[in-house]
């Protein structure tokens, strides 16, 4: 069965530090929504969480602040990653939003000029920036398909580094999802670290 996640109102997380010391020398910051905001689950578990716990295990001077917001769509990420971008002075962002644009089914277009202008401006920053790239099920159609390649068209125009999709090799796993079918439990948080690590480790070098 694929699973995709539900929209959510509720601030999970939103700028939690979670790195290991105050110190590191460079900040990742994740700009998400609950997949990245650790909902319904422990906040060491999620795997935000477990990046940071990943980087300081190989000992790369990183700290990793989670800025997502469960509900959160690109319309609202625009809105409010300037000022992230200017507390926290990243060396890399992740962008894992649209989720919730697909779920509600807003127009693909505002999505892609969201995106867009959320890398530009961590760019302009001097930020690195990686997309993580989403799926809908096969009903939405047509939608689906252009939904999906929005992503990766965003990632090739601004030249970033890019994740096919944040929940690859869990959303065909129900095992893997909480009682509300659509958000992934603790024991799938590796999973989708493993999927993120894939376009970020080039970024650390």
């Amino acid at each position: 069965m694929f699973r995709i996640p539900f929209i959510h109102g509720l601030l999970l997380i939103g700028l939690a530090l979670l790195a290991p010391t105050a110190q590191a020398a460079r900040t990742i910051l994740v700009f998400g929504d609950s997949l990245s905001a650790g909902y319904g689950i422990r906040q060491d578990a999620a795997w935000p969480a477990l990046l940071a716990r990943r980087l300081h295990e190989k000992q790369l001077d990183y700290n990793v602040v989670n800025a997502s917001i469960s509900g959160e769509t690109t319309s609202g990420g625009r809105t409010r990653l300037d000022a992230a971008l200017a507390r926290h002075a990243p060396h890399i962002v992740i962008i894992a939003l649209g989720a919730n644009d697909g779920l509600r089914g807003l127009p693909v277009a505002t999505m892609r000029d969201n995106l867009l202008a959320m890398t530009a401006s961590a760019q302009k920053q001097k930020a690195r920036v990686l997309i993580v790239g989403q799926r809908l099920p096969p009903n939405y159609g047509a939608y689906a398909v252009q939904f999906h390649n929005t992503f990766s068209e965003v990632a090739k125009s601004r030249q970033t580094a890019f994740v096919d999709f944040l929940l690859e090799g869990v959303a065909t796993q129900a095992q893997l999802f909480q009682a509300d079918n659509l958000h992934p439990t603790a024991e799938a948080q590796p999973r989708l670290l493993d999927n993120v690590w894939r376009g970020l480790e080039p970024l650390l070098k």
